[in-house]
Order: C-alpha cells, then sequence, then structure tokens
C-alpha cells in the first residue's frame, strides 16, 4: 500500500506533532508499507529529505511569530502536489492548512481516498495571537476546517477520546478511530526497588516539567503552586523545554528563587530524548498543566520512567486520560489543587514508587508498533471505500 503523509515541516526539529509524524511513518514502514512524505525541504541539506519536497513559504510580517513557534509552512507546487497524490493509494493528513487544503482539492481530482490525523486543535492556534478564549473563533475555524477539509475525509485517527467526542459533537462526517500517536517502547531505566536516599526525608525532591515554553503548556500554573506547596524548601523544580515564553517563564520561576519561596535554584533547559529519559527516571514527579492538548506525548514517556504524574483535567486537554485515578488529576489553573496533589504524593514516598511502576506498565499499551497496526487497517478501509 502507498501511503503519502501530508505535513508542512516533516523534520523541524522540537516540534511534537513532527516527531510525532516522523515516529509514525518508521512505524508503518518497519511493518512493511511504503510511506512517502509531502513536506517542506529539511532545513539541513545534510539531513534526510522528504520524497516530494516543498519550498518553504515566507510569511509577510507573521514569519517572526511562526518561527517561535517553532514551526514551518510550505509552498503548493502544484506539480509536486499532483506527482505525489498520483503515487499514493491512500493521502494522509497531518495538519488543516493551506497546504492541505490544496492536497484534499487534488486527491478529490485524482478518485484518491483521504484520511487524516487531528494533532491540533484551533487553539493551539489561536492561543498565539491571544485569542486560545474566544470560543466562538475557536470554534468558527474548527467548522471551517471540517468543511473544507475532514468531511472529505473516509476516516480520522483520533488520539484521545477528548478529541474524540469533541469531533463527535460537531458532527463530522467521517469515521472517527482513537488511535494514540504511540510511544517508542523504551525500557524503564528506574530501578525496580528505591535506592535508600529516595526514602532519605532531607534530600531534594525533583519535580519536573516536560514541554514547550508556550502559552497553552500553562507552566505558571506550576510555578504558582510551588507558593502553596508544603514541600517548597525540598522542592528543586525542572522545566525542560523551549519556546516562545521561555524568557517569561524563566523570570517568574527564578523570583520564587530569589523571594526564598525555593532553597533550590530551578534548573531550565531544553534535552535530547535519551536526556529526558534519564531526567525522568531520577525524577520523583512530573507535572502537565497544558490547557489545550490533543494527546501529550511528552507526559507519557514520562510515565514509561515510571514518574507518577499530576495533569490538569479541562475541557480540551486530553492528556489526563491517562491518569491512573484522581490522585494524579488537578483541575486546569489552579495552583491550589495542584499543590495539594503534588504534596500528597511528596508526602508518601514508597506509595509514589509503587504507583510509578503500574505507570509504566500502563504505558505499553501505547507501543507505537500496535498504532501502526490499527493506522494500517484505518488505511485499508479508506482504500477499499474509495474503490467502490
Amino acid at each position: 500500500m502507498k501511503i503519502l503523509f501530508v505535513i508542512n515541516s516533516f523534520y523541524i526539529s522540537g516540534q511534537g506533532m513532527a516527531a510525532s509524524a516522523r515516529r509514525t511513518v518508521q512505524a508503518l514502514r518497519d511493518a512493511g508499507e511504503d510511506v512517502r512524505v509531502l513536506s517542506c525541504e529539511n532545513d539541513d541539506p545534510n539531513g534526510p529529505q522528504p520524497e516530494f519536497p516543498l519550498k518553504m513559504y515566507h510569511f509577510p510580517i507573521f514569519q517572526p511569530i511562526i518561527d517561535a513557534q517553532g514551526f514551518r509552512y510550505a509552498s503548493t507546487d502544484k506539480k509536486v502536489l499532483e506527482k505525489a497524490i498520483r503515487w499514493a493509494d491512500v493521502v494522509h493528513l497531518e495538519e488543516a492548512f493551506v497546504l492541505e487544503l490544496h492536497a484534499v482539492n487534488m486527491a478529490r481530482k485524482l478518485g484518491k481516498p483521504i484520511t487524516a490525523t487531528y494533532h491540533i486543535h484551533p487553539e493551539n492556534i489561536m492561543s498565539s495571537l491571544a485569542m486560545g478564549n474566544w470560543r466562538w473563533a475557536n470554534d468558527a475555524l474548527l467548522k471551517f476546517w471540517r468543511k473544507k477539509l475532514y468531511d472529505y475525509c473516509t476516516l480520522i485517527q483520533c488520539p484521545t477520546v477528548s478529541v474524540y467526542e469533541r469531533l463527535k459533537s460537531m458532527d463530522f462526517k467521517a469515521q472517527l478511530r482513537v488511535i494514540s500517536n504511540g510511544l517508542i517502547p523504551d525500557k524503564c531505566i528506574r530501578p525496580a526497588d528505591p535506592p535508600a536516599k529516595y526514602l532519605d526525608p532531607e534530600r531534594p525532591l525533583k519535580v519536573i516539567y516536560i514541554g514547550r515554553m508556550s502559552v497553552e503548556k500553562d507552566q505558571p500554573t506550576f510555578i504558582k503552586a510551588l507558593r502553596h506547596s508544603a514541600f517548597a524548601k525540598r522542592i528543586q523544580i525542572c522545566l525542560a523545554g523551549q519556546g516562545p515564553e521561555e524568557k517569561a517563564y524563566t523570570r517568574m520561576a527564578m523570583k520564587l528563587y530569589k523571594d526564598g519561596v525555593l532553597k533550590y535554584k530551578p534548573i531550565i533547559n531544553f534535552y535530547s530524548r535519551d536526556e529526558l529519559r534519564t531526567l525522568a527516571a531520577e525524577a520523583d514527579l512530573c507535572v502537565h498543566c497544558a490547557t489545550i492538548e490533543v494527546e501529550g506525548l511528552s507526559i507519557m514517556e514520562a510515565m514509561q520512567q515510571a514518574l507518577v504524574p499530576v495533569i490538569a483535567k479541562g475541557r480540551i486537554s486530553g492528556a489526563y486520560q491517562f491518569a491512573l485515578d484522581d490522585r494524579s488529576i488537578f483541575r486546569e489553573k489552579d495552583p491550589k489543587d495542584l499543590a495539594q496533589k503534588m504534596d500528597w504524593w511528596l508526602e508518601h514516598p514508597q506509595e509514589r514508587w509503587e504507583q510509578g511502576k503500574l505507570y509504566a506498565k500502563s504505558m505499553e499499551e501505547y507501543d507505537i508498533a500496535k498504532s501502526a497496526a490499527k493506522l494500517i487497517e484505518m488505511f485499508k478501509e479508506a482504500v477499499a471505500e474509495g474503490s467502490k
């Protein structure tokens, strides 16, 4: 089966959706499928390139904002687009932008079946324009995406139940399938039994937040929660990531240290994937405050390392579905509730260690090979439906 992935920037680094797409494409290839990519050229001339490369499109005025978000838009070359889609048995959309609009039109013209993964909420876009809370505007954009793209798809991958329920409520015509984006099955490197120092009541407690420094990830709720934590003097926080709000969030975190709320200086850094695995395996707790989240692979990868999470629950955040019980869920944008949940886990180190093992076990269900197998069945259904 010849599967074409359509995505603006497949090779950009530090961007979760692109990383997820690269993993999925590799998993499908490992399963024996012929997968090619229609995307913007790789910025690294010595790196791999998409099979169907497109030039980068530069937006007047808005390009600095787009760059700050770690994104690239591809120009639409009709000849490249047609060549790619003629090659494919099925066209798979990773986004809902201009490139995908052109791909849908070309696929319909050539009679090719279309599928999609719902990776981005409208609020992910609008939050960059300070319109993340404008519900009418976000609903209008989602209706536009539905009308112009998604209703032409045979099937849509919904990475979480939260996404499925939202699209179902918006009367999407396509068949909706809940299929996780999937995790690379990394081995848990945290030891089976807690070392003696783990139970030391005086040692520093490392609480980490892995994620882009952006409005929708809501690191400020985590930082504010520390002012309400009974363990603040023992906590050393680590903000692992980069993004447009990095300077602002760094100032907020450092103010806690300067004000004496925190005894240990915050760690703020960008880590490689291997470094993040070690960081998670050595940490005591992982916090995830995102208010806009389709799935949340960063928190899932932390849980692979037997790290207990505390995750925000909100209207359009899907990550909380991975919590094993309410002790790991707090009300979004509520620092006091977050502090209470953090303190409970920090107060119970033995139970936290045992619960971490259960979290690592629960992540086995999301092996990317299993997700790839489900996607292959989805693609086969689309092709069969298109041939009727």
